[in-house]
């Protein structure tokens, strides 16, 4: 309950004019430490995870999942890895889709360089962001176990072609961007490492019951980025975007399961797969894009997608206008002045949800009951976005939760940070 209260007083918060994009970090010279800490969920439990901590911050935390790295076409980017005293066993990183990786240091492992155990020694790695995209990152020693840990994380590599673009093509030009790194957790594995039992791990027993976005499960995916009561999982899930924008999506398969992830509202055009666009020839543009009502998230591979709304195909005017107002931006006119298709019960027969702002009407709001609405300030739409296998809606069983959020359609004019 107090959780609860929280996310709402916070949501509350959500709607100040300010601008910021995905959050991560940005430059080419990055520094992890590999840590031990927690991470916590929304039933009231707690994980112990492995994670790479912005060691360039005195005090930093292990956090869920790594930083996310946000560095343009063409940059040379270098990270130095090492662990904290206490950390037990070799780490590394590698990078799916990167060509050329150099490592420095440290020393020889299966697929890469490792970073000693307890700080022993480090190891620096560089490559060329040769290609724009999403792309992931993680532990390159005994993945099976590590990534499982939380060793793992983001890497967006922003086009030449400059800003609001997610390719170096027109046809990728986006309004609003969001990341959704899907993850997927068996405590059983933290909880033996917890208790010092790792020789007694089978990753092959793996059992999940706890399911992320941006490594947190709902309804903290919905709370603000860098929350003080979620220290290790700085990073939120909140779409939002108002009519006629396009949405990028970047969804990444950073489990060990394939996750149908479900955006309500309207198809979504996937443009490429794991940082290459879909294009027949080159300078051909997404000509290969293809629409799909849920994206198919498979485990290691990278999805970028376009998502848009106008309300195009509700068959009545999502802003309640007479024939004769005015069209709003981006309004669909197919629909502009056709009413609403059922009479609304009296305010006494419905049963009132705290996002149900009093009207059918996007930026309307109607009469409510002292205490009700008040998780939807702006009167938006909103829209489930959700693993479609029904038990990554859970926290260990307890509805609703795991790999859940909200696509809020904000009116024209309504700033989106």
């Amino acid at each position: 309950m107090i959780r609860r209260i929280l996310i709402a007083s916070i949501l509350v918060g959500l709607f100040v004019p300010a601008y910021a994009g995905i959050d991560g970090l940005t430059g080419t010279t990055f520094h992890f430490t590999a840590k031990q800490d927690f991470i916590t969920t929304p039933d009231g439990g707690s994980i112990t995870i492995w994670g790479y901590a912005n060691a360039n911050v005195v005090g930093s935390r292990a956090q869920y999942p790594g930083p996310t790295l946000i560095v343009n076409e063409g940059d040379t980017v270098t990270i130095t890895l090492d662990s904290e005293p206490t950390f037990a066993v070799p780490v590394s990183l590698v990078f799916p889709g990167q060509s050329k990786v150099t490592a420095t240091g440290g020393t020889p492992g299966a697929l890469t360089n490792e970073a000693g155990a307890n700080g022993a020694s480090s190891v620096t790695y560089s490559f060329v962001a040769s290609s724009p995209g999403t792309y992931m990152y993680h532990s390159g020693t005994r993945p099976d176990l590590q990534a499982e840990m939380g060793l793992l994380g983001a890497i967006i590599v922003r086009p030449s072609l400059g800003a609001n673009y997610a390719y170096d093509d027109a046809g990728t030009r986006f309004d609003q961007e969001y990341l959704f790194l899907l993850t997927d957790v068996d405590p059983t594995f933290h909880d033996l490492i917890e208790f010092g039992e790792m020789a007694s791990i089978d990753t092959s027993k793996f059992y999940p019951v706890y399911w992320f976005i941006n490594g947190r499960a709902a309804p903290d995916t919905m709370a603000p980025a860098n929350s003080p009561f979620l220290p290790t999982q700085p990073y939120n899930a909140l779409p939002r975007m108002h009519p006629g924008e396009k949405l990028l999506m970047r969804v990444i398969g950073a489990g060990r399961d394939l996750h149908p992830f479900h955006h309500h509202g309207n198809h979504a055009q996937i443009i490429a797969r794991d940082g290459r666009l879909l294009s027949s020839a080159p300078g051909a543009g997404p000509d290969l894009a293809h629409a799909v009502f849920t994206i198919q998230s498979v485990p290691g591979e990278t999805v970028d997608a376009l998502f848009e709304w106008t309300g195009k195909g509700l068959g009545w005017d999502i802003y309640g206008h007479a024939p004769g107002d005015p069209l709003q931006p981006n309004e669909y006119a197919g629909d502009h002045g056709k009413a609403f298709p059922v009479v609304m019960p009296e305010l006494q027969n419905l049963a009132i949800g705290p996002h149900w702002n009093g009207s059918p009407f996007l930026g309307t709001f109607g009469d409510l009951p002292p205490g009700t609405g008040n998780l939807n300030l702006n009167a938006g739409y909103y829209h489930m976005w959700h693993s479609h296998n029904e038990k990554e809606i859970v926290n260990f069983d307890l509805f609703p939760g795991g790999m859940m959020t909200m696509l809020i359609i904000e009116p024209a004019g309504v700033p989106i940070p």
